[in-house]
């Protein structure tokens, strides 16, 4: 792997001290001209960038790890938080963790903070406005500085990497399959995740889903809002269409605002209307009935990620960019019929 550049590195290349080159960086006059400008035009090349913390220890590694989450509210990225902290300390590394809450603000501000010499590699989930911006330099920026990146969840072609992805794709394919099989006839789609590279895969494995059972696809049933639209409005425009008998949520805040909303509507849940929702978090579990999850084994994903920056950090040769992809489980709740 292409190691952080640091002073020692430098000064190996040229076969001089650690001092020559940093005073060259610092164009000293003690230095020659010539050699000022080979080190600099170097370092130039190798994005060199002072590192506080790495030269007041020699360029020893700090064993901590930034981790950036971009939504705390959502019980998927804590899953994922949790197996990051067992496995980091596990393999003997601390963490430092933040939230973008969304904003790629934010997330460029943490990236440029953390990254000045505060931790050896991220693992990082994108935020919403970084996916709609496709802005992704400041991550682009820190992986040609010579620090490592595993992106999880959310991710992009744009950034060469490690990757931790769910296949989503085959997880809303699966449950839409499920609701088909069960009996429904025509299955409306609620997503608040539409920005969301996760959100546009969980609508395409729906309509394949729907072609392969040779079902019509009806863009009027999908239903895209934006978190500041009001779900309850939206839904029952949706819902006086009488026909539609099953809800396939994209995440699990709308399929507990539909719950509440279709109860109170008096249908007879599931004999009239089955919902299936991605996370497998704990509202799912504690609502009556309890609702019918696609589970994205968050926990695992945090421990694979940790694993593979850890791997990179530590391995001295070379190691290929791997993009690993997790399967998503059906649990059955309350809210859809058993398979027969």
């Amino acid at each position: 792997m292409s190691n952080r550049i640091t002073l020692k590195k430098i000064a190996a290349e040229f076969n001089v001290s650690i001092a020559t080159v940093s005073k060259a960086l610092n164009d000293s006059h003690e230095i020659s001209t010539k050699t000022k400008e080979k080190i600099q035009e170097f370092a130039r090349l190798h994005h060199y960038k002072p590192n506080k913390i790495a030269l007041s220890l020699l360029n020893k590694k700090t064993k901590t790890l930034g981790v950036i989450i971009p939504n705390i509210m959502n019980s998927f990225f804590t899953e994922v938080f949790v197996g990051i902290e067992e496995k980091a300390t596990q393999l003997g590394y601390n963490l430092i963790s933040c939230i973008s809450n969304e904003s790629f603000d934010k997330e460029v501000n943490t990236v440029e903070l953390l990254k000045s010499g505060t931790i050896d590699g991220f693992i990082i989930s994108i935020a919403e406005e970084t996916q709609i911006k496709k802005n992704f330099t400041h991550l682009i920026d820190a992986i040609n500085e010579g620090v490592p990146i595993v992106l999880f969840d959310r991710v992009t072609d744009q950034i060469d990497c490690d990757k931790v992805i769910v296949n989503d794709f085959e997880g809303a394919k699966h449950a839409t399959e499920h609701l088909i099989k069960t009996g429904c006839k025509k299955i409306a789609v609620v997503s608040v995740i539409d920005n969301l590279s996760v959100g546009k895969l969980r609508v395409e494995g729906y309509n394949k889903a729907l072609t392969d059972y040779q079902v019509a696809i009806d863009e009027k049933i999908i239903v895209r809002l934006s978190k500041k639209e009001d779900i309850e409005t939206a839904m029952k425009i949706i819902l006086a269409d009488k026909s539609i008998d099953g809800l396939l949520c994209l995440e699990e805040s709308s399929a507990i605002a539909c719950l509440q909303l279709v109860k109170s509507m008096n249908y007879k849940i599931p004999e009239e209307m089955s919902i299936i929702c991605f996370t497998n978090g704990k509202l799912p579990q504690h609502v009556t009935p309890t609702i019918t999850t696609i589970s994205q084994h968050g926990k695992y994903i945090g421990e694979v990620a940790t694993k593979m920056l850890i791997d990179r950090l530590e391995n001295k040769t070379e190691l290929e960019f791997t993009t690993k992809i997790i399967k998503t489980s059906l649990i059955e709740r309350g809210t859809t019929f058993p398979l027969k």
